[in-house]
């Protein structure tokens, strides 16, 4: 694989935007919001990602062929906070490594770890080139060392390619101490909510396969309505298959898929068709990712249908996953890698998933 890699500084962010790479069919250009926070808008042809490249490297926005892939909210741009919750809008969060989830009655971690907002090392633009062709990706680099405790590097990477409307993100990492660390990742993709919508999977929609979540996290307000409405969805999950604000998304359901089945190319494909006929769309390697996550949420202040969150753990938080043996282990001195693909797909695209999906065994 041929690549170049131009390091980037926090200088070179101004309050002009900067054009700072540009290749056949991809460019990069540098911006800064009011918040202070430093921005990178990644275009193609079809499209652009604004990815931050010192926060967490999210991606706050995702924009292909004028479709906004993005979670709707009240943040209209990043805010710097403490935790995810106070700058929540984006497109997609690194949800971990060392614990993830809602930490319950015996956890003191924050919500989905230490990496949601994590303050970025090093950042950069790689301009390359493989089989599949040419490419374009933000990368960046942040090592964690706490005194008494685990000693990690995370490298997260965004890519694109010229003329495609899906993208790769990856989390790269590598345990530096002796001893063995806790893993727990999630890739918290934030899919706009569809009115509408239809959900194609693997996998049915029975109780079986399509789990309702019905454990409420401290976040989460619940009365007596809400906790009937979990023991309806438990025990008949079917009516989600298609996104319908009648169904009750306020504050939120969570469902954990099982027994996804694999396409020939070994991978599990999950769709979310809107009425239009094109589609956005997740693919993962199952045997990276154990689990498959969903998250909707309705109401007046944000919507979201994060329809395929790839994990290595449930979202209950670490003491309950540790119990339950969801928890990996990262031997010291070893690396591991988390990629996912996901994007946009055109009607005819889309139709073409859909059949690959249906044939999954």
């Amino acid at each position: 694989m041929n690549r170049t890699l131009l390091k980037l500084k926090k200088s070179f962010f101004g309050s002009a935007p900067l054009e700072i790479a540009r290749t056949d069919g991809c460019s990069a250009e540098l911006f800064v919001y009011e918040s202070g926070i430093e921005a990178i808008r990644m275009t193609n042809r079809r499209g652009h990602l604004v990815v931050l490249p010192y926060y967490g490297q999210m991606i706050w926005q995702a924009m292909f062929d004028g479709v906004d892939l993005t979670m709707s909210s009240m943040f209209k741009a990043p805010r710097p906070a403490a935790d995810i919750v106070g700058t929540y809008g984006c497109f997609m969060y690194h949800s971990g490594l060392l614990r993830n989830g809602n930490p319950g009655a015996s956890d003191s971690h924050a919500l989905h770890g230490e990496m949601p907002l994590a303050a970025m090392d090093q950042a950069g633009i790689e301009i390359g080139e493989d089989a599949d062709g040419p490419w374009m990706a933000v990368v960046g680099e942040r090592e964690y060392l706490m005194g008494f405790g685990d000693h990690y590097i995370a490298r997260p990477r965004v890519l694109i390619r010229p003329d495609d409307a899906t993208f790769e993100i990856s989390m790269e990492v590598k345990n530096c101490a002796v001893d063995t660390m806790d893993l727990m990742y999630m890739c918290h993709a934030n899919f706009a909510f569809v009115e509408g919508g239809r959900i194609v999977q693997p996998t049915s929609f029975t109780k079986a396969d399509t789990v309702v979540r019905t454990s409420v996290p401290a976040i989460v307000q619940a009365n007596e309505d809400y906790l009937q409405h979990l023991a309806r969805m438990k025990d008949d999950p079917s009516g989600t298959e298609v996104i319908d604000s009648a169904t009750g998304f306020d504050p939120e359901l969570v469902f954990y898929l099982r027994n996804l089945r694999t396409a020939e190319d070994g991978l599990v494909h999950v769709m979310m068709r809107r009425p239009v006929g094109d589609a956005f769309v997740v693919a993962y390697d199952p045997s990276v990712f154990s689990h498959l996550v969903r998250w909707v949420l309705a109401n007046n202040k944000q919507k979201v249908c994060a329809f395929a969150m790839p994990a290595t753990c449930g979202v209950e938080g670490y003491s309950s996953e540790k119990l339950k043996g969801n928890v990996r282990s990262l031997p010291g001195g070893e690396s591991t890698c988390f990629k996912i693909k996901l994007g946009y797909l055109s009607a005819v695209a889309a139709a073409a998933e859909e059949s690959v999906i249906r044939g999954s065994r």
